[in-house]
């Protein structure tokens, strides 16, 4: 069976800014470290029905921020990594999206969070602010050029020391997205791989 999240409801995609079917609310629950997390997620967001295998291998690769610093969640559905992220009291978590019903499922479940966190479209991010640590599941299903567009907005919002995490499936592409990232002049690292997806590591070269 395939690792690679289907759409829940038919044609309509996760990145659709207005979600049109049903709002069918679900419970989702993971541990990370030990820690339980129960999130409301729906129909009409990425992966709505359970936690998705390339966000579980993320952020069961790679150790989430202990200190204070300014992170962001890029494409973050529902919330499960902000949520995590957010754990920190310390931590300042940006979280964009551009679907409007990922976006109030974040405010919800992370309106408890110990950190502080903002959630906003993606044009909402105020130019200035920078990011120690940006965690992503890149929306690989807008094509090739699209994310690369999305990728080259952010990446340089990284701090001169940042880093950015991505998971990647490895059958839609997760080398090859490593292969243009060196070529636009990234530090990429193959940071680990399982179940089907790479976590890379990128940094500023």
């Amino acid at each position: 069976m395939s690792n690679v999240e289907q759409p829940d409801d038919g044609p309509e995609h996760y990145f659709s800014a207005q979600p049109t079917s049903t709002d069918r609310e679900r419970t989702v629950s993971f541990d990370v470290d030990g820690r339980s997390y129960e999130l409301v997620a729906s129909a009409g967001v990425f992966s709505g029905s359970r936690l998705d295998p390339g966000t579980n291998v993320l952020l069961g690769k790679v150790t989430p921020p202990d200190g204070g610093g300014t992170y962001l969640d890029l494409g973050c559905g529902y919330g499960p990594i902000t949520a995590v992220l957010a754990e920190n009291p310390q931590a300042q978590v940006w979280a964009v999206d551009v679907n409007e019903r990922a976006l109030d499922l974040t405010r919800r479940n992370t309106s408890d969070s110990e950190g502080t966190v903002y959630v906003r479209s993606v044009d909402e991010v105020p130019a200035e602010v920078r990011f120690d640590e940006i965690w992503s599941n890149p929306p690989i299903k807008i094509g090739k050029e699209s994310l690369h567009r999305l990728l080259s907005e952010w990446l340089p919002r990284l701090r001169p020391n940042g880093v950015a995490w991505l998971v990647v499936s490895k059958h839609l592409g997760g080398d090859s997205l490593a292969k243009w990232l060196a070529s636009e002049g990234w530090a990429v690292d193959k940071h680990a791989s399982a179940k089907g997806y790479r976590v890379l590591r990128v940094s500023r070269d």
